[in-house]
């Protein structure tokens, strides 16, 4: 027990950096404190608790007990807590109405030393604060150090870390690029001007290029990589590699599913002429992932301008599917989608089992969804147009008597509307349909 005693003694006390003084004020209560140094725990749950609140002032107050908690616990690992305080300080400074971009550095600073297993982790959110303030040369700068940085086998234990330095200062050298770009394209002048911002570009480029390329080997989420590193090939042409790029980020099993993955390379093929069989294809992949995406608009629309029957059958798929989201749910062109398809599936009196294949599954949701006498009424006087999509739909699925149908086709009427009239009269006419959609 001596022994261990002595041990600790000779062990050097835990010296962590404080917020600035003004963030807080004493702590005058012994008795307060001293219950701090008995329960750490606790103390941190009052952190926790400040931290929720956005109580900033109160949380500088307990972590300071808490810092000086550990420095009278010789008992404590040294690198156990340092993550802790790294955290919640760099939360409280990043928030607190009295901190200043000098106050940041020099806290972030101080977390550097407090150990070299952080050490990158700590200079990446250093350099997003900085980019966050406006300060991108003194982001770059640290980011540049950053990489430089040596420390025996951490440097491999690390390597992701390295890596992740190293893409977002290519990503700093791609946003140089393109604002030398933008000055080329829109101001540039002829002569020496233009060929010296053109060679600026390009040695942005080969440094941009070089740590772009080398991070999306790396299976993961790199969207904001890709597509930057897509921007500069594409700019010099080259559109091979540039495919082969998103290619793999779209398809490559070793990646994580990624909905946007499949939406750059639609984008992509679409700006190069693509056959319409191949944007199909990629449309048809993120349907299966995110039915709800923006792009089901344009994908629907491209398989009814389709001759086969199966793509045709597939749109009305699609277009269901979107508006089974409530973010659809008031979205004229999506129900103006579904108004024109079922309409003419009517008309022709073919394929209305396609129409019944959807309808079966949604029967018992979708009259609440959409089709309730309180959405017709706020409908109706928020938007004319979505209300006659919406009821010639409802009036198709849900007969004549349907509530949706029938509030907005008597105002329509009542307001001597002509195309509230022949909505009415439609429906009116094709009420077998609904009778066979329906099952009756």
């Amino acid at each position: 027990m001596e022994g261990l005693r002595a041990g600790r003694a000779l062990q050097p006390a835990l010296h962590l950096p404080f917020l600035p003084r003004h963030f807080y004020r004493a702590v005058s209560s012994n008795e307060h404190r001293l219950n701090f140094w008995k329960s750490k725990e606790l103390c941190l749950s009052y952190i926790q608790d400040a931290l929720l609140r956005k109580q900033w002032k109160r949380a500088a107050e307990f972590l300071t007990s808490y810092i000086e908690s550990l420095e009278k616990d010789f008992s404590t690992v040294f690198m156990g807590p340092s993550e802790m305080i790294w955290r919640i300080g760099t939360e409280i400074l990043c928030n607190h109405s009295r901190s200043n971009i000098r106050e940041f550095n020099s806290f972030i600073e101080q977390m550097k030393t407090l150990g070299v297993k952080r050490y990158l982790k700590v200079c990446l959110e250093h350099a997003f604060h900085l980019l966050c303030n406006g300060l991108v040369d003194e982001a770059y700068q640290n980011l540049s150090l950053a990489e430089s940085w040596r420390f025996g086998e951490q440097t491999v234990l690390q390597d992701k870390e390295m890596k992740l330095i190293q893409a977002y200062r290519g990503l700093l050298d791609y946003c140089s690029w393109s604002n030398q770009k933008n000055i080329l394209l829109e101001y540039g002048k002829d002569g020496l001007e233009d060929l010296s911002v053109a060679q600026e570009m390009r040695a942005c480029f080969r440094k941009a290029a070089v740590n772009l390329k080398e991070i999306i080997k790396i299976p993961g989420v790199w969207d904001l990589f890709v597509k930057s590193y897509v921007d500069l090939l594409e700019f010099y042409g080259d559109h091979q590699e540039a495919r082969e790029v998103l290619t793999d980020y779209a398809y490559n099993s070793k990646f994580p599913a990624n909905p946007n993955a499949h939406v750059y390379f639609y984008q992509f093929l679409k700006r190069h002429g693509a056959p319409k069989k191949s944007l199909i294809s990629t449309l048809k992949i993120l349907h299966d992932i995110v039915p709800s995406h923006e792009l089901m608009i344009d994908f629907n629309a491209m398989l009814q301008k389709s001759k086969k029957r199966k793509r045709r059958r597939l749109g009305l798929e699609v277009i269901f599917a979107v508006l089974d989201y409530s973010g659809w749910k008031e979205n004229v062109k999506a129900w103006s989608c579904l108004a024109r398809q079922v309409k003419q599936i009517v008309i022709s009196e073919k394929h209305l089992d396609w129409i019944k294949e959807q309808w079966n599954s949604r029967k018992d949701w979708w009259p609440a969804f959409h089709f309730s006498r309180y959405l017709a009424k706020r409908n109706w006087q928020e938007d004319k147009s979505l209300s006659y999509e919406k009821a010639l739909v409802a009036g198709i699925l849900l007969g004549k008597d349907c509530k949706y149908f029938k509030y907005v086709s008597h105002q329509g009427c009542k307001a001597r509307v002509r195309r509230f009239r022949t909505l009415k009269k439609f429906v009116n006419e094709h009420s077998p349909a609904y009778l066979r959609i329906s099952g009756l």
